[in-house]
């Protein structure tokens, strides 16, 4: 059989699963970096299952706060970094977490501007410093790496300074895209997107990935429906759409 049908049927097979349950409402916690590939397959889901999925999105200290004290959900998709913290963890089932989708750092512009080298760690670093303006979320997933980052090449108070901190991913592209920062620097699929030119990853020297896990929630009302979601959003037919998204599967 071929491989591709393969898929195809290994997926169906996932969503007649999920029919069999009951129609759920899903509560989902989700990152914001993985937006897009995680909208489109949660439109394919509800089609296929009947269930309605309510996404709330947010940055690293965001998901904390909702895990420990935002009320119900049942399924999160978010940075490995929340798990990190003791009491966002004790909100989901003991166990191993499910791999779901990882990206790495770049730099974007606004479209038809002059794309500046950094292709290795020094022109990197100097492209750093000659920007007036950065678009970025220090307060996330991705700023926790970006600082690790500053830090090796030392410059972490020159980017303190320049840094213009946005509240969202679609908020970084934008002010790019208007030119009210002069560069975005944040995970490569967020810059993917009209109104800005991804310059290109970070070098391979600095490169650092946000990875996103899945777990269920302890107190998952809908625990059934919130397994059978994540195992359809790691079947070779997800992983399609991940990759079709800028991002890497598992």
């Amino acid at each position: 059989m071929p491989i591709k049908r393969t898929w195809i049927l290994g997926a169906a097979l996932v969503m007649l699963q999920a029919a069999a349950v009951r129609a759920a409402e899903l509560q989902i916690l989700a990152g914001g970096g993985i937006a897009a590939p995680l909208k489109e397959l949660a439109a394919q889901f509800e089609a296929a299952t009947g269930h309605k999925l309510v996404i709330r999105f947010g940055t690293t200290p965001e998901l904390i706060k909702m895990a420990t004290t935002g009320g119900p959900f049942d399924v999160a998709i978010v940075p490995v970094d929340v798990m990190k913290d003791a009491s966002a963890l004790a909100k989901f089932v003991p166990g191993p977490q499910t791999g779901v989708a990882r990206v790495g750092l770049g730099v974007a512009v606004r479209s038809g501007a002059p794309k500046p080298d950094i292709s290795t760690p020094d022109a990197l670093k100097r492209t750093l410093l000659n920007a007036k303006s950065i678009a970025s979320i220090p307060a996330s997933a991705t700023g926790y790496l970006l600082d690790r980052v500053y830090a090796k090449l030392g410059i972490t108070e020159e980017m303190k300074a320049r840094t213009k901190p946005q509240p969202t991913p679609a908020q970084i592209v934008e002010s790019v895209a208007k030119g009210e920062t002069e560069l975005g620097v944040f995970l490569t699929n967020v810059l993917t997107a009209p109104g800005v030119d991804v310059v290109g990853p970070f070098p391979p020297e600095l490169q650092l990935e946000v990875v996103y896990t899945g777990a269920v929630a302890a107190g998952a009302k809908e625990a059934q429906a919130a397994k059978a979601f994540l195992q359809f959003i790691t079947t070779p037919a997800a992983a399609t759409v991940i990759k079709a998204k800028g991002m890497t599967p598992g």
